[in-house]
């Protein structure tokens, strides 16, 4: 039995009302509250529910048939029948989970045979496999990092890497977002010796849409003898001719010590994964404690993840139909009086002209079946209220004449473009 009198409160008679809170509840209270009135009466953004999914972009909310211009499922992986087979066959024979981490008993052949493809994808001598992107970043940042180094970021880098920066007892130092001159002069002011610097970035940056400047900010870094690594979650399958990512793209394999990605987006399942091109970073799957210390991906997830990215390897038409539907769509969007936050792509995002227009057009769009991201500061650069959107090589012309149409009407009906 617990002592309620030991956590005054806790417990059954804990009081609700905000204004007698104190320390920490008080201060998530605050902000709960500060959410909650942030968007009002009406659908709420973060707690919007799939009930039932009718293929990659296709769905049902609230009894709505929906089309999903809001998932990360670029080339629709996650219901290719190949992938689903294999993860099928490997639930049977290996079971729903691996129950331990890699270094206890959780070191299962496909896990092994998974990081080999991924190796081989990149053309690099080692990978490592993690539970999900978020760990790979904040394992890999934290076992090349650590105390007495610099890592020096890109600002709008993701969540993840932040977090790793802090977690990894680093100094850490932004530079402005693309900018080689700004990471040249931190560079060149740092106080610590160049090898014991790692200079961070993305291939591409999610939020706006827009292409990272790996190869200019590679030059400058190794120009200076820094250690490179590159998030490519949202650039594998995109981009580059084998589909490596912005890194193959601008030609800058030959300056990136290491990669970073997630099997989230174009692979259609959940893990992360690091890729390394130096023998002295083998050890670092010993340093990664969210590698040492978190169970091993599921088989299923295993199975399917290494058949999707053969499948991104030999499959450029899929590619090519992702593109030719996001350039269509973004020029759309663009002719209808809209700016977009980057060049067109496969994910971008809608300038809206603040919150209650932003929030205003993403219910209506929801009402009318589309769903798409609401964004707002502080998680946008520049304190922008955005409207998020993916395409997938799995929507049809359809999908995408459906959402122009509906986003259209509603122009003309608010006048706001």
């Amino acid at each position: 039995m617990s002592d309620s009198s030991a956590h005054p409160e806790s417990g059954p008679d804990t009081v609700a009302a905000t204004g007698q809170l104190t320390g920490i509840l008080r201060r998530i209270a605050d902000f709960g509250a500060s959410v909650e009135g942030m968007f009002g009466e009406g659908d709420h953004p973060a707690f919007i529910q799939i009930d039932r999914l009718d293929g990659p972009v296709h769905a049902v909310i609230d009894g709505r048939k929906t089309t999903l211009f809001g998932t990360n499922s670029y080339l629709g992986l996650n219901f290719d029948p190949r992938c689903i087979a294999a993860s099928e066959d490997a639930l049977r024979r290996w079971g729903t989970g691996s129950t331990a981490s890699r270094v206890a008993s959780g070191n299962q052949n496909g896990h092994v045979v998974l990081e080999s493809t991924i190796a081989d994808f990149y053309g690099r001598p080692d990978a490592i496999v993690f539970s999900t992107g978020f760990m790979a970043n904040l394992g890999t940042i934290c076992g090349l990092a650590s105390q007495g180094d610099l890592i020096l970021y890109d600002s709008h880098s993701h969540a993840s890497i932040i977090d790793a920066c802090r977690a990894s007892g680093a100094t850490f130092k932004p530079f402005r977002h693309n900018d080689s001159a700004d990471l040249d002069r931190l560079l060149t002011e740092a106080t610590v010796p160049a090898s014991r610097i790692l200079v961070v970035m993305e291939g591409l940056y999610s939020v706006w849409g827009d292409v990272g400047a790996v190869k200019d900010l590679a030059t400058v870094a190794k120009r200076h003898g820094a250690l490179v690594l590159v998030d490519e979650a949202h650039g594998m399958g995109l981009y580059g001719e084998g589909g490596r990512g912005v890194t193959e793209a601008q030609g800058a394999d030959h300056l990136v010590d290491v990669i970073v990605g997630t099997f989230s987006k174009s692979v259609g399942v959940i893990g992360g994964f690091c890729v390394t091109s130096h023998p002295a970073l083998q050890p670092l799957r010993f340093l990664a404690r969210a590698y040492l210390y978190t169970a091993s991906l599921p088989p299923a997830v295993v199975a399917s993840a290494r058949t999707a990215i053969g499948i991104i390897k030999t499959d450029t038409a899929l590619r090519a139909e992702l593109w030719r539907k996001a350039e269509r769509f973004c020029r759309s969007v663009q002719a209808l009086g809209y700016q977009l936050c980057a060049e067109p792509g496969p994910v971008g995002s809608i300038r809206m002209r603040g919150k209650a227009q932003g929030l205003d057009m993403w219910r209506s769009l929801l009402a009318r079946g589309i769903y798409v991201n609401l964004l707002i500061p502080p998680a946008t650069p520049g304190g922008k209220v955005l409207l998020r959107f993916s395409v997938s090589a799995a929507h049809t012309d359809e999908d995408i004449d459906t959402f122009l149409g509906v986003l259209s009407d509603l122009t003309k009906v608010a006048q706001i473009a």
